[in-house]
């Protein structure tokens, strides 16, 4: 397994990465053994349905922040993957993204104007190749092209011209990143060098429940990851992997939106444990990029409290030092 990392930086705003607690951070994260670092962060559409977007000067990170962060990462000796991800500004999903096939009359005396999906794929390509360009002049070693975008998955012509425009202007390995359950449904994702996912399975921890209980539960999705695998002949990345100290999450580990649920650090090191025993030595798997670390450090006197994502301080922290510090 090449990749042992961590997707840093989702919950950054304008100026943070190039605050000193954002080094400071990105240290603490260096020392669990990390090789690898997703750099996350994100663009908003105005609403689902919205044809274009760009950058909000309030609150996306200057381009010179973001080659800082690449800068302290590869200064701390991880690898970087960039990942810029498109978001909706009225809280709906990305994956919920979509547009009528047809929706303008034709006339025959005048051209017919774009469609709605020819607006957006022309502002989304934009949007990809700005970021790969960035990427390649920082000698970021991977680029992922878009994150949980499943409303837009089945229109392969323009994903593949998406491709081919990064491709153009970045040398490093591409990766796309689908979510858990939409595997098998990417037609092109031969055009890239990894196939990625988002790794919320359930993995529901009983009251009763071992590690080794946890880990058979894998078995059904690592059935269709090793098909995927094999049918483009390309490994397999958790590009997003996770689960609040939360009782209850492992079952839902995608959940932030369940702040009532009681705190459990057994929760949260007991599915991380699975999904390292169940993965680690798999030939078609390539590694996992964990979510998410902060920005900045978690205070150390809300620790004892937290139930959300991090790690920081909990014992899945010790426990993922110890399989990345001492495992090949």
């Amino acid at each position: 397994m090449e990749i042992k990392g961590y997707t840093y930086g989702w919950d950054s705003r304008r100026g943070m990465f190039s605050d000193k607690r954002s080094l400071e951070s990105m240290t603490r994260m260096s020392q669990l053994g990390t090789n690898w670092a997703t750099l996350a962060f994100m663009t908003m559409q105005e609403k689902y349905s919205s044809t274009t977007f760009g950058f909000d000067f309030r609150f996306n990170s200057p381009d010179r922040e973001i080659e800082t962060a690449i800068d302290n990462l590869h200064k701390l000796g991880m690898k970087v993957c960039l990942k810029p991800i498109l978001n909706c500004g009225d809280g709906t999903w990305r994956a919920h993204i979509h547009f009528p096939e047809r929706e303008f009359p034709v006339r025959e005396d005048r051209p017919s104007p774009p469609t709605y999906w020819q607006q957006w794929f022309s502002c989304y390509k934009a949007y990809m190749c700005h970021y790969a360009e960035i990427a390649e002049y920082m000698g970021c070693e991977m680029y992922c092209v878009g994150c949980e975008m499943l409303g837009t998955e089945m229109k392969e012509k323009e994903w593949r011209e998406v491709i081919a425009a990064v491709r153009s202007v970045y040398s490093g390995k591409l990766v796309y990143n689908t979510n858990h359950g939409s595997e098998d449904r990417v037609r092109w994702f031969d055009a890239l060098d990894y196939i990625g996912v988002s790794a919320y399975y359930r993995i529901p921890r009983r009251d009763n429940s071992t590690v080794d209980d946890m880990v058979k539960l894998w078995d059904e999705p690592k059935k269709t990851l090793k098909a995927v695998s094999e049918k483009f002949g390309k490994k397999i990345i958790f590009m997003e992997i996770g689960c609040r100290s939360a009782r209850g999450c492992a079952d839902m580990p995608w959940d932030f939106t369940h702040p009532e649920l009681p705190r459990d650090e057994d929760e949260q090191a007991m599915f991380y444990e699975s999904a390292m025993k169940a993965m680690w030595d798999e030939p078609y798997f390539e590694g996992f990029f964990w979510w998410d670390w902060n920005t900045f450090l978690c205070p150390e006197e809300k620790i004892s409290t937290d139930t959300g994502f991090e790690i920081y301080g909990k014992k899945t922290e010790t426990l993922l030092r110890k399989w990345y510090t001492e495992r090949n």
